[in-house]
């Protein structure tokens, strides 16, 4: 059956810049916020945006997240006809290998796009925290028989040199596209996120994938070919909230925006709520000798000493007497007896001993991971 739009999400990414956060899991699949994953926050998008067929390219770690996303019920995409598909690279008959790039991602999954014959398609990663409506983008992209519509956010000029930025005219019509150029002209960044026609995307990517020279990705190839050969290009603003975690700092902040008295994402919004596959859990527990101010506390959670304007994953454990402060503590962390944990990330199963102090006082972020205490 025909689709008006299928959704492509990029869930493959090693994150290597994220340290042990993603030794053993996929980028996508690291913890925020408590009880969140990054790949919650598209997934969600997905679900009010009412698209319900999803694929999810995977590659790096997949075990992990694979097990989390399942059949797509916690987002309600487990839909008959639909859903959410894995898309882990795979042999055929020429031979096997790994997706060369995010381009070529979508170029090895054409058969699952040509299976639905979707009038659009739209492209998005899995490790980018943000609420969007993908249907309002959907809408303009149409309006303006766009071949290929790219979401865009302004960013500090200081900044644009990380992305990739768009030049456009009054109409949004785009003009050039530059992958993190040295010296920018504007600061009109890519999201990563993308809705192409489908015989235009189809066509492109075949093109693409017969280039030997191309390194197969998106903004350095797919988007200035487009522009390249004419085809009706447009930027679409995005005026809301978007954040890339793809650094341990970045990762830390998105975390501690959470905890301003308005937080610029609101987790606690009804109307646009972040689904997740949590585990059930006990509610977490605080002891009449603990203190808990300016924290997000997770299901599990066995409190005793003090916690300040910290994230606390589920099931960890705060001893009697031990400070916890500035800090994000992933799952099944255990702080010992008046130990001290201070502008630090503890990755999953970390163990902070009786009187340890860890992190220090100043601004900068110190990241903890089991194998450090196990050397």
């Amino acid at each position: 059956m025909k689709k008006k739009c299928v959704a492509m999400l990029l869930a493959g990414g090693q994150g290597s810049r994220l340290g042990v956060l993603t030794k053993s899991i996929a980028k996508p699949a690291v913890l925020f916020g408590g009880k969140y994953r990054l790949i919650d926050f598209s997934l969600s998008n997905c679900y009010h945006s009412n698209i319900g067929i999803v694929g999810v390219l995977t590659q790096y770690q997949p075990l992990e997240l694979n097990s989390y996303i399942s059949t797509g019920s916690a987002w309600s995409l487990d839909n008959v006809g639909g859903g959410v598909t894995i898309l882990p690279p795979y042999q055929n008959r020429y031979g096997a290998s790994w997706y060369r790039g995010t381009a070529d991602a979508i170029y090895q999954n054409l058969y699952f796009l040509q299976s639905y014959d979707p009038e659009h398609v739209l492209i998005i990663s899995g490790d980018h925290i943000y609420k969007m409506d993908y249907s309002e983008m959907l809408n303009n992209h149409i309006k303006n028989h766009a071949d290929l519509t790219i979401g865009g956010l302004l960013v500090e000029p200081e900044e644009a040199s990380r992305f990739g930025i768009m030049n456009t005219d009054g109409e949004n019509r785009i003009l050039e596209f530059e992958e993190k150029p040295e010296y920018p002209k504007g600061n009109l960044a890519s999201m990563g996120i993308y809705i192409f026609r489908w015989s235009v995307l189809k066509r492109l990517l075949k093109e693409d994938g017969a280039k030997e020279e191309s390194q197969h990705d998106f903004g350095k190839n797919v988007i200035p070919e487009s522009l390249a050969q004419g085809l009706d290009v447009f930027a679409y603003p995005f005026m809301g909230y978007w954040r890339d975690v793809g650094t341990i700092q970045s990762y830390y902040d998105a975390q501690m925006e959470l905890l301003l008295q308005t937080p610029p994402l609101n987790l606690f919004d009804k109307d646009f709520r972040i689904y997740s596959n949590h585990e059930s859990l006990p509610p977490h527990f605080i002891s009449n000798d603990a203190t808990v101010t300016d924290s997000l506390i997770s299901d599990g959670c066995l409190i005793c000493g003090e916690v300040k304007h910290s994230i606390l994953s589920s099931s960890v454990i705060v001893e009697k007497g031990a400070i916890v402060e500035n800090s994000i503590l992933l799952k099944n962390v255990k702080v010992g007896k008046n130990a001290r944990v201070r502008h630090s990330i503890l990755d999953e199963g970390v163990v902070i001993l009786t009187d340890e102090e860890v992190g220090s006082a100043d601004q900068s972020v110190q990241l903890i991971g089991k194998e450090e205490q196990d050397a």
